[in-house]
């Protein structure tokens, strides 16, 4: 397992960085004091998933109906909105086919550390 780090202060509350492990680009987040790394790329069109929002995940509803998850959040495409569950890297609608990398994150001292 490769570790790729940096400076824990270079990510601030709700903060977003980008690493590269090799030519991998990992995008980590700060999301509400848990820290998630994801693969930077949607599977769909290979857009950068660092430009997406961060928007709470929906519940099942009835038809016309929204719920919004209080707990779990979504990182949306910022091409065509495919959500990205920040845990697991799947994707809602289709968590069989569309999902991204997920990757072990963690603050060790000043650093935080992405295991690769």
């Amino acid at each position: 397992m490769r570790r790729v780090a940096f400076p824990r202060a270079e990510l601030g509350p709700g903060g977003r960085r980008v690493v590269l492990a090799g030519r991998r680009e990992i995008l980590v987040i700060d999301d509400r004091g848990t820290l998630r790394a994801l693969f930077n790329r949607c599977p769909h069109r290979q857009a950068p998933l660092t430009a997406g929002p961060l928007r709470k995940s929906r519940l099942p509803a009835p038809v016309g109906g929204i719920e919004y998850d209080r707990e779990r959040q979504v990182l949306l495409c910022p091409w065509h909105r495919y959500e990205f569950d920040l845990e697991s890297g799947r994707c809602p609608a289709d968590p069989q086919k569309l999902r991204v990398a997920t990757y072990e994150v963690r603050v060790e001292g000043d650093e935080i550390a992405v295991y690769v």
